[in-house]
C-alpha cells in the first residue's frame, strides 16, 4: 500500500488541489514521489519510458527488486545534478510478498516495512513507527511483548487515513485528497477492501486496468477526501 496527497503548494500559496504524487508503473509496482513537482514528473515519465522498453525487450513486467535497482542507477547517474525528489516505491515481489524501497534524491536506498518522505514527515512517521513497528507501546501487565509482522489490510488502511488526515491538521502543505494504492497479490481476497462496509464514507474504491501480461495481480486506488483549507 502507498499513498500520497493531491495538494501542490509553495509557501502559503497552492497552485493546485490536485496533483497526484503517486503512479502506477506495473502490475506489481507502484511509484510515490516528492519534492518539486517538475523533477518528479520527468523521472516518472523517464521511469516508466525505461520500463516499456524492457517490457518490449523480454516480454515480460520488470520485477520491482530491479525496478528498485533501476531508480538507483538512474538516480546516481545524475548525482552531480540530482533530481530533487524523494521516491517510494512499493509493490509485490516475485515470491508474493510485499516490499517497500525508499530513496534519497542521489539514489541510496533501503528495503523497509514502512517509510514516508515528504513535507510531513517529520509528523507520519513518528505514528507510523508506533503503531506498525508498535515502538514505545508498552504490554498491559502479564502480556507478551508486541512483535511487529503481517496486519490486516483494513488496519493497515485504517492507520494510512489516519496519518494523513492528523498531518493535515499540523501541516499547511498537506491536503485536498488523499489517494492510496493497493497492490494485491494473485489470489489475495478482496473482501477486506470491496466489501460491505469495509470503507469510511466518502471514500471511493476502484480498480486498474492491468497494464500487460502480469501474474494475476490486482490493483486499487482508494480516495479519500482531506482538509481544504
Amino acid at each position: 500500500m502507498i499513498a500520497g496527497d493531491t495538494r501542490q503548494s509553495e509557501g502559503y500559496s497552492i497552485q493546485t488541489r490536485y496533483a497526484p504524487k503517486v503512479w502506477q508503473l506495473t502490475d506489481k509496482a507502484v511509484l510515490a514521489t516528492n519534492g518539486f513537482a517538475a523533477d518528479g514528473n520527468n523521472f516518472v515519465k523517464r521511469v516508466k519510458q525505461r520500463l516499456e522498453w524492457y517490457e518490449h525487450a523480454h516480454q515480460k513486467q520488470m520485477s520491482i527488486k530491479s525496478i528498485a535497482r533501476m531508480i538507483q542507477t538512474m538516480l546516481y547517474g545524475e548525482r552531480f545534478f540530482p533530481y530533487y525528489v524523494y521516491n517510494i516505491l512499493g509493490g509485490i515481489e516475485e515470491d508474493g510478498s510485499g516490499a517497500v524501497y525508499s530513496f534519497d534524491p542521489v539514489g541510496s536506498y533501503e528495503r523497509e516495512a514502512c517509510r514516508a518522505a515528504g513535507a510531513a514527515q517529520s509528523l507520519i512517521q513518528p505514528f507510523l513507527d508506533n503503531q506498525i513497528y508498535f515502538k514505545n507501546q508498552q504490554p498491559a501487565p502479564g502480556a507478551g511483548p508486541f512483535v511487529p509482522g503481517n496486519l490486516p489490510l483494513s488496519t493497515v488502511l485504517s492507520v494510512v487515513v489516519d496519518s494523513f488526515s492528523s498531518a493535515t491538521e499540523r501541516h499547511i502543505e498537506v491536503g485536498d485528497g488523499l489517494e492510496i494504492f493497493v497492490v494485491m497479490a494473485a489470489g489475495r481476497s478482496t473482501d477486506d477492501l470491496l466489501g460491505e462496509g469495509r470503507l469510511a464514507p466518502g471514500m471511493e474504491v476502484e480498480e486498474l486496468h492491468p497494464l500487460g501480461q502480469g501474474g494475476g495481480e490486482r490493483t486499487f486506488l482508494v480516495r479519500c477526501p482531506l482538509k481544504r483549507d
